[in-house]
């Protein structure tokens, strides 16, 4: 269990290095400016002078150790962003593993946690684009939301002991997390919410295909971003009027709730009861 733990660390910390370069690279093709980088293709190099970079720089959380956080090139700063990110997408794929709510020695709940691991990979990026630019590009959320239909379409078809009633869920789920914020972008016609939130809650309600899941990361969402705002307001950083990406916010409060989801829930019941 250890080695594969370690393993799917490893995993995580390049998936984060490659949240990083997906993000700089659509970014910089939204700029349309004359230099358009491939999401996928060429090789990384860096965001300042534009020198392309060895492997020896591309090792992920130790080069920018190494290089003490500057280009070995330009020697201009490397945002710290890149190894928290790094970081945090090795954390997130670990954890996943570890706290799993139910063993993974079953081939649905393998098809389940890779379905996850995989959209949680979108989800950073888009959570990453949303706090920079505030902004969630369709070209992160479509081919994400894909990865999380397939995943549930094939978990419920295949290993789903009552699929018309997962079906439904699921139905149930993607309705409150998306359309809420439908019904909020429609009414606002657009001053309260983007949608972005809209075309986010497809994945987050795929991915939960729960009603109540759903609620709740509505719920904590919420307080995520007041325990965000007050202290921000408090300062004087932010005002009422200001605007924040919201995207966050929800990213958190679905891995939260993928995650831990069952045990909130049935502490939440317990503590009604």
């Amino acid at each position: 269990m250890i080695l594969v733990a370690l393993y799917i660390l490893f995993l995580g910390i390049c998936a984060g290095s490659f949240v990083n370069a997906l993000v700089w690279r659509l970014h910089e093709q939204n700029k349309k400016k004359n230099f358009k980088p491939s999401i996928i293709n060429g090789r990384s190099m860096c965001t300042q002078c534009k020198h392309e970079l060895a492997w020896y720089d591309l090792v992920p959380i130790f080069s920018w150790l190494i290089l003490r956080g500057k280009c070995r090139y330009c020697k201009k700063p490397i945002s710290l962003q890149y190894p928290i990110v790094e970081l945090v997408a090795g954390f997130v794929f670990v954890g996943s593993y570890l706290f799993w709510p139910v063993t993974v020695h079953t081939g649905g709940q393998w098809l389940l946690l890779a379905t996850w691991l995989t959209c949680s990979v979108g989800l950073l990026a888009l959570a990453v684009y949303d706090l920079h630019w505030m902004l969630l590009p369709n070209k992160i959320i479509y081919p994400t939301f894909l990865v999380a239909f397939v995943g549930r379409l094939v978990f419920i078809i295949v290993f789903g002991t009552r699929p018309w009633h997962l079906l439904l869920l699921w139905i149930f789920s993607v309705a409150i997390s998306s359309g809420i914020f439908f019904l909020l972008f429609t009414v606002s016609k657009g001053k309260w919410i983007g949608f972005g939130d809209v075309r986010l809650g497809l994945i987050t309600g795929t991915l939960l295909a729960d009603p109540a899941k759903s609620m709740a990361m509505l719920f904590l969402a919420s307080l995520i971003g007041t325990a965000v705002i007050v202290p921000a307001l408090t300062r004087g950083d932010k005002k009422m009027t200001s605007k924040l990406p919201y995207g966050p916010f929800l990213i958190i409060a679905t891995g939260v709730l993928v995650v831990f989801g069952d045990s909130l829930l049935n502490w939440y019941k317990n503590l009604i009861t």
